[in-house]
């Protein structure tokens, strides 16, 4: 990786240069700005009750664990019926709750794990076009739909889904292109849509293992080339986002057999850091140099943890240090460049959803609807504990100095009123 594009990915990680494609205050795909989780807004509540700090509270509209995304004053997140024959996409008035418009498709039930949902894809939108990802059931497509909700402007198929766990991987937009991993049991691939159109820009197949559900990030480069960097069970890889072309390539290897990507992986301090791990508990962090030609995969690990990281949950980075969350509930600290262990404290709540980085602050909110904030700080400091009193499996979003939890049966706005 060049200097300068090591720079832009440092500016890009604080959160100060979104996708390229939305304002700065708007959280438009699955961990928003670039997959961070981390958000510029201040003065977000550190603590909350039903009647503090809550600005609003709606019941939606159907199921699943979409998590919310913002965009230009407009939050969507997809449902699924309770009787499982139609797929929502919900589009509501960020700063009232109010929804707008609705916008569903038929389908039926399909084998899911017990932890996922018929409705777990997570939008992306660019300002313009609202982008996601159904499942029916049996196949999957990508669906593209304006801003008002008055148009499905294109519909690319993508074939039956095969999974043990059923389908959950989001799509992400920059630079007017849709990138989409459809990496499946048996089969893996990397799709580039034109967003407009839906034109296959390009596809690249990758090594398949079990299903990965990991959206990718983009590192800009003030030279002209835009990375596209993937993580799947294969390993890590960095695309040129114009045509699909490799840059380098890492291979992924276990002990025993191959786990699976479900957090999304970050990039800071010049390493790219990705989890993996499966429902016995197995785990495996890596950190590897952004950087090189070709294979990478002999030179290129700087360290690796193979027992504390999440599965599910996705990492945070600020500063030298990295935080995280697993899904047994306890949170660290650790030195970015070394693994090194700084702090690890207990939190009472097992977590699935991503935390966020709002203002040097760290919010998790775990599957009992309890949440947790804590300092992004090299000793733990615990600010604020509430609850929204329902479970909470989809990661919150961050945007104009608000916070929203979607939990069971409903969607919380945090904000001082």
């Amino acid at each position: 990786m060049s200097r300068c594009l090591l720079a832009c990915a440092v500016v890009c990680l604080s959160g100060v240069l979104a996708s390229g494609d939305a304002a700065a205050s708007d959280w438009p795909r699955f961990r928003g700005p670039n997959g961070t989780g981390a958000s510029t807004d201040r003065d977000v509540p550190v603590t909350w009750t039903d009647t503090e700090n809550v600005l609003w509270k709606v019941p939606l509209p159907g199921s699943g664990n979409s998590s919310p995304i913002v965009s230009r004053g407009k939050l969507f997140l997809q449902a699924s019926a309770a009787n499982g024959r139609q797929r929502m996409l919900v589009c509501l008035d960020a700063a009232s709750g109010k929804v707008l418009w609705t916008q569903k498709v038929p389908a039926k039930r399909g084998h899911i794990n017990d932890r996922n949902s018929l409705a777990s894809s997570t939008c992306a939108a660019d300002g313009e076009r609202v982008y996601c990802v159904f499942w029916d059931g049996k196949d999957t497509a990508l669906y593209t739909y304006t801003f008002d909700g008055k148009q499905l402007l294109w519909k690319h198929p993508l074939g039956e889904f095969t999974s043990q766990h059923g389908p959950g991987g989001s799509p992400m937009v920059h630079d007017g292109k849709v990138v989409y991993v459809n990496d499946q049991d048996g089969s893996s691939e990397v799709l580039c849509l034109d967003a407009r159109t839906g034109r296959k820009v390009w596809k690249k197949p990758r090594q398949a293992f079990r299903a990965c559900y990991s959206t990718p990030f983009v590192v800009p480069s003030q030279e002209g080339h835009t990375e596209l960097i993937v993580a799947t069970t294969a390993g890590i890889t960095s695309f040129d986002l114009k045509d699909g072309s490799e840059n380098w390539n890492f291979v992924w290897k276990f002990d025993a057999m191959a786990l699976r990507t479900v957090s999304s992986p970050i990039l800071t301090q010049g390493l790219v850091l990705a989890t993996s791990g499966d429902g016995k508990g197995d785990r495996h962090m890596i950190a590897i140099k952004a950087s090189g030609k070709g294979d990478v995969s002999k030179t290129n690990l700087v360290w690796e943890n193979k027992r504390d990281f999440p599965y599910v949950p996705g990492l945070l980075a600020h500063g030298e240090h990295i935080y995280s969350v697993n899904d047994r509930g306890i949170a660290a600290c650790h030195v970015a460049k070394t693994g090194r262990l700084i702090w690890r404290e207990r939190l009472r709540s097992p977590v699935t959803a991503s935390p966020v980085l709002i203002d040097g602050k760290v919010y998790a909110v775990g599957e009992d609807g309890k949440a947790y904030v804590f300092e992004a700080a090299t000793k733990f400091n615990l600010l604020g504990e509430s609850s929204v009193g329902e479970s909470v499996s989809a990661s919150p979003a961050v945007a104009d100095g608000r916070l929203y939890i979607r939990g069971g049966t409903h969607l919380f706005c945090i904000a001082k009123k």
